[in-house]
């Protein structure tokens, strides 16, 4: 993945900050159930390498099942291991998922059908007329900087989340002690704005830290950050000495914060990537009130969903992940009051083909069904257009199955962006082609 210098230089520094010094994990942040007033909170889960998500929201009504088993062949999941949605009698979920059709049937979670990179409301007589399109489709860094910058190609260097930053900053989180941005899966071009730099920080290191060399330790920190304030005369060097400096700051920030507050009595699953990640962001939603801050935007991610051959078993147990993870981080916010105030989000590359491959997996697609999950979420609904399930029919863009999108990545980002506070004046500078299509908030929140 592509990142531009700043973000590199940060994230890389950040790193050092705790690897140079010897670094030991911090214990948990705790519990302060906070009034969730006046905050909000985006959470970006991005699924890496491209989510089936033709395994993912399958049809349940006996003609669309039976399209379904048909084309899909041997990656047909068998209907009677389905889990059937109450709101959505005619879909099923992956039977991996069963939090999130717990989630679905109380109302807290929603799903978005066919949903891609478009630049404009696109057909598949259009697309192969070759009208507008995003560049280089069905590529993996390609497409996922797109779904990150909401833009026609990957070498636009902000991302949507890092202009809401540019745009909000200043009006909600004035003062804050941190920046409005946070990744807890390293650096990456969503959170860039033109003025915003991300913290980024790994799961479990959030805080204070206690280093492994004894009375030593006092002055191996206290050297570092002494030669941080040299003048070397280099514009690169100083300007990663600047960044590492605001690593320290960040972390003492973070450590202060933390303090005098009780665990989180919400359990995360062990042994899962995706769960320590939310764990860490709620836990910095705990603190938000010491931090200064009335919005913020996180970025988790799990991969590798790039399943060209074993696609059952992989992606079976990636969703395994998923599904746990998610609820137990919804729990946390219920815990801490502000279910109604934080909206976690799926992205990921694109689907996979709908026809599968020689190797009982699957290629490179378009447009996929993605979930949204919190109190505000109008939930018990699928939105938008499902796609026909037909080879070479009227919403494949070939012949195996990449279905044209019927709702563009930007107008599912902007309905999140107006939720969280940008006004829909401002959501061409938030997201440069959302002018080209006739609805901009879906309202699924």
């Amino acid at each position: 993945m592509r990142a531009n210098r700043r973000s590199f230089i940060q994230y890389a520094s950040l790193a050092a900050a705790g690897n140079a010094l010897g670094l030991r994990p911090f214990g948990a942040l705790n519990a302060l159930a906070q009034s969730g007033s006046g905050y909000k909170a985006l959470v970006c889960v991005f699924l890496f390498g491209g989510n089936d998500a033709n395994n993912t929201l399958i049809p349940f009504d006996t003609t669309g099942y039976g399209k379904y088993s048909t084309l899909r062949g041997d990656l047909a999941l068998a209907q009677n291991t389905l889990l059937p949605l109450t709101g959505a009698p005619n879909f099923a979920l992956n039977p991996n998922l069963p939090d999130i059709q717990a989630l679905f049937d109380n109302k807290n979670a929603a799903f978005v059908a066919n949903v891609g990179t478009l630049i404009q409301p696109l057909t598949r007589a259009q697309y192969l007329a070759g009208q507008v399109r995003p560049t280089n489709l069905f590529s993996h860094p390609d497409q996922q900087l797109e779904w990150q910058n909401a833009a026609q190609t990957a070498l636009t260097p902000t991302g949507w989340a890092g202009r809401i930053a540019d745009l909000l900053g200043a009006s909600y989180n004035q003062g804050a002690s941190i920046p409005m941005i946070t990744s807890v899966a390293g650096d990456t071009l969503f959170c860039n704005g033109a003025a915003t730099v991300p913290v980024s920080i790994s799961p479990g290191n959030l805080g204070t830290a206690s280093c492994s060399e004894g009375s030593k330790c006092a002055a191996r920190q206290t050297s570092a950050q002494a030669l941080l304030t040299l003048d070397t005369g280099i514009s690169l060097v100083q300007a990663d000495d600047s960044i590492t400096a605001n690593a320290y700051a960040y972390a003492k920030t973070l450590a202060d914060a933390s303090q005098s507050i009780t665990p989180l009595q919400t359990v995360f699953p062990a042994n899962n990537s995706l769960a320590a990640q939310l764990k860490q962001i709620a836990q910095i939603i705990q603190i938000r009130a010491a931090l200064g801050v009335q919005r913020q935007i996180f970025f988790a991610s799990l991969g590798n969903f790039d399943t060209h051959s074993n696609q059952l078993a992989l992606q079976n147990a990636l969703l395994a992940q998923i599904s746990p993870a998610l609820a137990a981080f919804y729990n946390a916010t219920v815990e801490l009051n502000v279910a109604s105030d934080v909206t976690a989000f799926t992205m990921s590359d694109f689907s996979r083909t709908f026809q599968p491959n020689s190797n009982s997996g699957s290629d490179h697609a378009w447009g996929a069904h993605h979930m949204v999950i919190g109190g505000a979420v109008k939930g018990g609904q699928i939105y938008g257009t499902y796609p026909t399930l037909a080879l070479a029919g009227p919403d494949d863009s070939g012949s195996n199955g990449r279905w044209v999108p019927s709702t563009a990545s930007s107008q599912y980002a902007a309905t999140l962006a107006e939720w969280f506070g940008v006004p829909a004046a401002n959501l061409p500078t938030v997201l440069p082609s959302i002018s080209n299509f006739s609805t901009t908030n879906l309202g699924f929140v």
